[in-house]
């Protein structure tokens, strides 16, 4: 039985009975807050419409009765239907990105999305000289936009499969401006990209494995299933992505692919490719880089 709106009276009261139900309930948190106070404190904010970065002047106000019940209204959700938060929102936040989005694109959430800010240093070696920019399952298109924005002088290539995604992804592409600089291209992979090499290949594919995909938590299964899953060892787009991306990097060129939890698969996948591993937050596990000129003489 749901709990009377006439329980609560502030912004602490619901915070407190937020993380309490979602603690209760096992609530999964995976796609932007790491805990249940992050994650309530955030839909409850947004739901108020105050700014995420300040709780404190808001604990002991008193809430009107038609906020109370939105806010319960808001958690029921997250609960009952598992819904991400983002969903809820429609909204998603990469560092100080903030996107659009909805069921038809995977909620953002990348590690490569870290490495952006400092242009890729110090792989890259003059930012200001990169022009030509690729992303394959460009989702939200998120990833593209932080690059058209950290590398001024690039033209970005954003490819995804998905009609809907792009649709997405045009709308936080116009949001932030950026239509004569990101191009939205529907291709399975390479199929529709034009002709020429790009100086940064990035991508962070469907790379689930299958014996993954079956455990998901309920969450995930909000999310296009095709964003997800890689096949039986994650590597079905992987494999595709890598050795077609020869002919598509200039001779200093670089490919960064994010692959999750995979690198078991990915270093059995790849077996003898030069692969760096990039330091993230979740460690050395989750990205790897190859140089144009090393994929090129472990295919020959």
């Amino acid at each position: 039985m749901s709990t009377p709106a006439s329980t609560f009276q502030t912004f602490r009261d619901l915070l407190r009975y937020a993380v309490s139900r979602f603690q209760r309930e096992k609530v999964f948190f995976g796609h932007g807050s790491a805990n249940a106070l992050d994650e309530a404190a955030y839909l409850i904010l947004h739901t108020l419409h105050l700014p995420l970065d300040k709780i404190d002047p808001f604990l002991d106000a008193r809430l009107l009765p038609e906020e109370i019940e939105a806010v319960l209204a808001m958690i029921e959700r997250r609960v009952t239907d598992r819904v991400p938060a983002s969903y809820l929102t429609n909204e998603a936040w990469l560092g100080t990105y903030n996107f659009y989005v909805d069921e038809r694109v995977i909620v953002p959430r990348s590690f490569i999305a870290e490495l952006i800010p400092e242009r890729f240093s110090p792989w890259v070696g003059d930012a200001d000289s990169v022009t030509r920019i690729l992303e394959l399952c460009t989702g939200s298109g998120c990833l593209a936009i932080m690059m058209a924005d950290a590398f001024e002088n690039a033209q970005v290539d954003a490819v995804d499969i998905s009609a809907d995604a792009l649709a997405v992804a045009a709308r936080n592409v116009a949001t932030y401006e950026l239509q004569d600089r990101v191009n939205l291209i529907q291709s399975d992979l390479y199929q529709n990209v034009p002709a020429g090499q790009y100086d940064l290949i990035i991508t962070n594919p469907p790379y689930v494995n299958s014996g993954s995909m079956a455990t998901l938590p309920k969450e995930y299964l909000h999310e296009p299933q095709i964003a997800l899953a890689g096949g039986d060892d994650g590597m079905d787009l992987v494999r595709t992505i890598v050795r077609e991306a020869a002919d598509r990097l200039t001779e200093d060129g670089i490919l960064m692919v994010e692959i999750g939890n995979e690198r078991a698969f990915a270093e059995v996948a790849f077996d003898g490719l030069p692969m760096t591993w990039v330091s993230t937050s979740a460690g050395d596990d989750m990205v790897f880089l190859v140089q144009a000129q090393d994929l090129r003489d472990w295919l020959n």
